[in-house]
């Protein structure tokens, strides 16, 4: 069964996305870090432009949506690039906080 972060590897492959190295990857991330805080904003606090008023709450969430699997994207890759998976990166996140903060679980 092919996961999502495979699917992502392929598809990024075939477009010649896969080249970049490391540093380049993590600046792309940023990048769509930063459209992510974009679309926040517009959903909480609004935008003064007028192309982007506009839009419905619906469209706004769609934005969202759409700019955080860029986020996501970046980071298979990037986890590709070092053979991690994302359960390995999630497993270990959780265990880092459950020791942090001495949950069970």
């Amino acid at each position: 069964m092919t996961t999502t972060q495979d699917w992502i590897h392929q598809f990024y492959k075939e477009r010649g996305w896969s080249q970049y190295g490391p540093f380049e990857r993590v600046g792309f991330l940023m990048e769509e870090v930063g459209e992510t805080a974009r679309a926040v904003r517009t959903i909480e606090i609004g935008r003064d432009r007028p192309d982007e008023s506009l839009r419905s709450s619906e469209e706004q969430k769609q934005e969202l949506v759409e700019e955080l699997g860029d986020v996501m994207g970046n980071i298979m890759i990037l986890a590709n690039m070092y053979d991690l998976t994302l359960d390995q990166i999630l497993e270990a996140h959780k265990h880092k906080l459950m020791k942090r903060y001495h949950k069970d679980g």
